[in-house]
This record gives C-alpha cells, structure tokens and sequence, in this order.
C-alpha cells in the first residue's frame, strides 16, 4: 500500500462522491460473493496503512463525527472525570434523531489542539474500533465503511486498494 497523506474531510468527500457510482458497484459484488479472505485482505491493508500514518496527524473523525455512547461509555467517562453519570451526561450529552446518546458538541469535547484526546484510557468504544477496518465480517459494515471514506484517509485508501489492487476478490 502507497503512503497515505491526510486529506481534510472536505477533501475525502469530494474524492468518495466522485467515485461513489463505481464504489457502489464494487461494493454490490462483494456482498454478493462474499470472499473468503476479505478479512484477510482488508486486515492486512488496515496494518500497512497504521505502519506509516498516525492518527495523531488527522484526528478528522474527532473533529466531524461523533461516536454513538453506550451506558458503559458514560459511566466510564464519568468515573475517569471524576463526575457522577448524571452531571456528565448533562453536561456532555445529548439524544440524536435516532435515539443514541451523543456528545453534544463538534469537535469532541476531549479533543485536545495536538490531537491527543483528554480521556484516551477511558474513551467510547466507538472511539476504541474506529475505523473499524480491523474488524471481523468486514462485509457486514460496507456501507457503513463506504460512508467512513469521507472521514479517514485510511479507509479511503483501503477502499481505493480493494478496488484497484491484486487481490483476487471477485
């Protein structure tokens, strides 16, 4: 895999919305054929991609994105800031259009001006997984990657390695 270089979030989506059509196609055969060693694959360009990019450089899904909270999140993050669950969920939290419990504000609240995040220990395990290019049955969360192309350069480039590399998936 090539050196992957940050590109703001404005620029991914330019890039995915361009590609998008022929994305979607690409996607539609997977799901379709379900290779055997997508994991594989996909796990294998997630490791050469964290090899020479930092997240500390980007911190895009910080700045634009919020993660979905769980309960445990919560009184996680409330015991790491010393705070009772309720007092940080009035003070951080709000309910979205879909029910979830999320932090209120962009970017997030414990993103710090160097990138580093306030409460890393103790952060949501949304947080934990993203961008999720590590995980099992990558082939169940596609659509959900696709979508995560206009956030992560990393993911982009996975994407973009998928569909133009060697990797004998269709």
């Amino acid at each position: 895999m090539r050196k992957i270089k940050y590109k703001s979030p404005d620029e991914l989506k330019l890039h995915t919305d361009k590609n998008r059509q022929e994305t979607a196609a690409f996607l539609k055969k997977l799901k379709k054929k379900k290779p055997k060693t997508l994991d594989d694959v996909v796990h294998t360009l997630h490791y050469e991609a964290f090899d020479s990019f930092s997240c500390l450089d980007c911190a895009n899904c910080c700045k634009t994105i919020g993660p979905r909270l769980t309960d445990k999140d919560i009184e996680r993050l409330a015991r790491h800031l010393k705070m009772k669950p309720s007092a940080f969920h009035e003070q951080y939290v709000q309910v979205d259009e879909d029910n979830d419990f999320v932090f209120k504000e962009h970017p997030c609240p414990f993103l710090m001006p160097d990138n580093y995040c306030m409460v890393y220990e103790s952060r949501p395990r949304a947080c934990r997984e993203y961008p999720h290019t590590d995980r099992k049955r990558f082939v169940q969360i596609l659509n959900l990657s696709h979508k995560n192309c206009e956030t992560c350069p990393v993911v982009y480039e996975v994407f973009d390695e998928l569909k133009n590399g060697n990797q004998n998936l269709l």
